[in-house]
């Protein structure tokens, strides 16, 4: 579930991108869930003109996905809108798009077969790097919920340790391609490239017909990864150094970061382009580094659950040094390295901090959702009385630390975004004034470079926010 400020942030970017009336649908659906038309039309208090209009823009842009006479909406999709060249520049200002037109738009001032021919090249080696993809089946069914069938699942789930499936969960499923497909261009055709078996014209035209009906759009799921893998890499770097960022990236080359615990040969990495340059002893202390264990002589488990726990630790940490101090943030890595409650005074003693402050350090964590706190009653016998004392215990709850965190990230970008548009809307004259006219005044200069410092500043703080979302968000 997509915290509140993780919802107002994809509004806010909706809204820049396509108006209000759009992003008030798109609201609606990110509270609500899956909705009829009908509901939809009763919630935005809109037109249903408005409302069938702006579901086409959602669907046309990779944001809605229709089943039978519901929608859900895929929110990871309007958070991260990747820049890239030529076709998918076309693919992520259209958002889908079929052949022909992906070819009419790349073959502007060229000629027509040669352009053809180096459109359908590039989209194949994007769609073998998998930056492309077949959009999902338009509209899918899928059966409806009994009881008999819930119980099933929820068994099936149980065994497997994984919570049943929602209803969104089903719909995307349902949806989405197999890989064969999704990343073919020419799985529902008859093209050859043997030059002994060409189609025939009818067939060609048959052909041409589904090339039309084929819709390709930008496979954001890959561009994440990629930004994610990169992140992270650059996280081992910062803590560890270049050898140990160097093995990380051949692992996640070698297994997509599939599964939360990967095999990996020592040999595999030196196969890597980095990876060349290093010995294998310089490797096997790289793997030891990042906290691998040897199954067999040149086999090694990586637990990468256990790098991105540690990464989203040192995240939280940051935000307690520079928001509450060092004091806090001794207590708080303590008791972040512990799984069980902690009383206040132990915290205390452990981490000299004086225990006047402790408790106002601790209450204040616990305030702003970074701790959980129990109390506990304690009677103490003295003679023929009994005195009961109140015992504070203190605990990082780190799933629920993790959501609250991500949700005030999403706060911050929404802030950020908020004020470069009241930057640009400020300074709109000097925006549109020319840089000849700049030049020649100096309170000019001065004011434009004040404003090109400030957007700067906060686009920078933008993207590394980013990444930190990405962080907590797409792992």
């Amino acid at each position: 579930m997509v915290s509140q400020w993780g919802i107002k942030f994809a509004v806010h970017l909706i809204t820049n991108h396509f108006g209000k009336i759009v992003a008030n649908v798109c609201e609606k659906l990110l509270n609500q869930g899956p909705l009829t038309l009908d509901l939809i039309v009763r919630y935005t208090e809109l037109s249903t003109l408005h409302v069938k209009n702006s579901l086409l823009v959602l669907i046309q842009h990779n944001c809605v996905q229709p089943f039978n006479i519901q929608v859900e909406i895929a929110v990871e999709m309007l958070l991260w809108r990747p820049t890239c060249v030529q076709i998918l520049e076309g693919l992520l200002h259209n958002g889908r798009l079929n052949l022909k037109q992906i070819i009419d738009r790349a073959s502007q001032g060229k000629e027509n077969a040669e352009a053809e021919d180096t459109v359908r090249e590039s989209l194949c080696k994007l769609l073998m790097a998998r930056y492309v993809e077949r959009c999902p089946v338009p509209e899918v069914s899928i059966a409806e919920e009994t009881d008999d069938n819930k119980k099933k699942r929820g068994s099936k789930a149980a065994m497997e340790f994984k919570a049943p499936m929602t209803t969104e969960q089903r719909v995307i499923e349902a949806a989405t391609r197999g890989d064969m497909t999704r990343f073919s261009l020419t799985a529902d055709t008859e093209y050859n490239s043997d030059e002994e078996t060409k189609p025939s014209d009818i067939s060609v035209a048959e052909n041409v017909a589904k090339e039309e009906l084929t819709l390709w759009r930008a496979n954001f799921e890959e561009f994440i990864r990629y930004l994610r893998d990169k992140a992270l890499i650059e996280n081992v770097r910062a803590r560890m150094d270049d050898g140990a960022a160097t093995v990380l990236r051949a692992v996640l080359e070698a297994t997509r970061n599939k599964d939360k615990q990967v095999k990996i040969e020592k040999s595999e990495v030196m196969k890597t382009e980095n990876g060349r340059t290093m010995t294998m002893d310089r490797v096997k202390a790289s793997l030891v580094q990042l906290g691998c264990s040897n199954q067999m002589l040149y086999e090694y488990i990586i637990d990468l659950e256990h790098i991105i726990h540690w990464a989203r630790n040192e995240e939280v940490e940051s935000i307690v040094l520079k928001r509450y101090g060092r004091d806090a943030y001794r207590m708080f890595r303590y008791l972040s390295k512990g799984k069980r409650f902690c009383p206040t005074d132990k915290i205390a003693d452990d981490t000299l901090v004086e225990k006047r402050e402790a408790p106002k350090l601790l209450f204040k964590l616990w305030k702003e959702n970074y701790l959980q706190m129990e109390k506990v009653t304690a009677t103490l016998s003295a003679g023929n009385t009994n005195k009961s004392s109140t015992i504070f215990m203190w605990k990082v709850n780190q799933p629920l630390l993790w959501e609250h965190v991500l949700d005030e990230l999403y706060h911050g970008a929404l802030n950020l975004k908020l004020r470069i548009a009241f930057e640009q809307e400020s300074n709109e004259e000097i925006l549109n004034i020319s840089k000849k006219k700049v030049k020649e005044s100096e309170p000019l200069q001065k004011k434009y470079r004040r404003l090109n410092n400030v957007l700067l500043l906060l686009g920078s703080s933008l993207m590394k926010l980013d990444d930190t979302i990405m962080l907590f968000n797409d792992f």
